[in-house]
């Protein structure tokens, strides 16, 4: 069939197109402050756009960044703004713009993996993006919560101010913890203009941002981000504290944040969207069920090199493994990898020998940053275990993935 819409890479002039579209499929407007600041970060060359006769009516974008992964830190696709207008949809479009998308990430070299956040699950495992990385929202009655109490000779202080007038603090804690948690993406001065900014109609209602800073004797450990929503109700004050990003480097920063947190005045609850799975919060409050936790899927993963990604991270346990992958829009990823390493390093190359193992990319995508085994995935008859060689520990990691934003 004679495909009438050319599938193209995006130019600047595209722009005002490409968020007429995103408003229309996201339902939000993108104008003023916020368009600005999504005209900084976007990368107009790792942009495609459908094109019907002048009119933008599907997108997909990639940002490059970089990735925490198990022991090391990877350049990672970062995958966003992909959408069909509703007028579109069901004439294969997407297809059309995620293969392309995929084939020209791996013909570039640069990245063997790719990261996005479904805004619709069932979407993304078509394409061979696993559910990498998962996430807790918590919605907690802090008046009903209770920490430890600090040290009597606590090492460090709080201060309390705007983020952009403490970025330099925030920033360096944010990269002295970065290499070491897992699904944390790397933040240039874009990113960092970006993460920070607080346009007026994303509020909702809200305060403006804050920022507190933890300080130690050799300078900041730790930061938090909130604003708060005003309420009130027949008992008195009710506002809601919505709490952005807490990053810590020492269990001490760590209990002073949250402490912090949880007891600023006239609030009844505290909500966060973004905490880990093993957020040490939930062992430290004394009545964990207060802290209302429920699980929500976060980073989905691709692998666009299956040996370059094997060999890039790094296995909680000496491992030596041959899996059978099978990859029906990357070819090249589709065969038998004998996968040899452990903590110190890994190497990963084809093989004709026997497989232990059979998945596919997606379920790769999924085992790749910790969070998903093998073993899961065997039990639910995604994988098959073909010996007695089973890969799950050593794909494991010390922490789970704790994605820190959406992009």
């Amino acid at each position: 069939m004679k495909e009438e819409i050319q599938v193209r890479p995006s130019s600047p002039a595209d722009f005002d197109a490409i968020c007429d579209l995103l408003g229309t499929v996201f339902h939000e407007e993108f104008s003023g402050e916020l368009k600005d600041l999504e005209r900084e970060i976007v990368e107009f060359d790792r942009a495609l756009v459908a094109d019907d006769a002048g009119q933008v009516v599907g997108h997909a974008l990639a940002f490059t960044r970089e990735l925490t992964v198990p022991g090391a830190v990877v350049p990672a696709a970062h995958i966003s703004g992909v959408g069909v207008r509703p007028t579109h949809r069901r004439r294969g479009l997407l297809n059309r713009l995620m293969h392309r998308q995929l084939r020209e990430i791996a013909e570039a070299g640069r990245e063997s993996v790719a990261i996005l956040w479904a805004s619709e699950s069932a979407i993304y495992p078509r394409y061979g993006y696993g559910p990498a990385a998962s996430r807790l929202f918590l919605s907690i009655m802090n008046r009903e919560v209770r920490l430890p109490a600090p040290p009597a000779q606590p090492s460090g202080s709080l201060r309390m101010a705007d983020p952009d007038s403490v970025r330099t603090a925030i920033t360096k804690v944010y990269e002295q913890l970065r290499p070491d948690r897992v699904g944390w993406s790397s933040r240039d001065e874009r990113w960092w203009r970006y993460v920070l900014a607080d346009p007026k109609d994303r509020r909702d209602g809200a305060t403006k941002r804050y920022a507190v800073v933890h300080e130690g004797p050799g300078g900041p450990t730790g930061y938090a981000l909130w604003r708060v929503k005003d309420g009130w109700n027949n008992h008195g004050p009710d506002a809601e504290v919505q709490v952005r990003e807490v990053a810590a480097a020492d269990p001490e920063t760590y209990l002073a944040l949250w402490r912090f947190l949880l007891g600023i005045d006239l609030s009844r609850s505290v909500t966060t969207r973004l905490a880990a799975v093993d957020e040490p919060l939930l062992y430290l409050a004394d009545e964990p069920r207060r802290l209302g936790a429920s699980m929500l899927d976060a980073l989905w993963l691709r692998v666009i090199d299956v040996p370059r990604a094997l060999a890039a991270r790094r296995y909680a346990a000496p491992v030596d493994v041959v899996l059978e992958v099978s990859d029906p829009i990357l070819e090249g990823n589709s065969g038998r990898w004998r996968l040899t390493g452990g903590p110190d390093g890994a190497t990963c190359s084809a093989t004709s020998d026997p497989a232990d193992l059979a998945c596919t990319v997606t379920d790769l995508g999924a085992v790749y940053l910790g969070a998903t085994s093998f073993a899961s995935l065997a039990a639910a008859g995604r994988v098959r275990q073909l010996t007695g060689n089973d890969p799950t520990i050593a794909f494991g990691w010390h922490r789970l993935p704790a994605p820190t934003e959406v992009f």
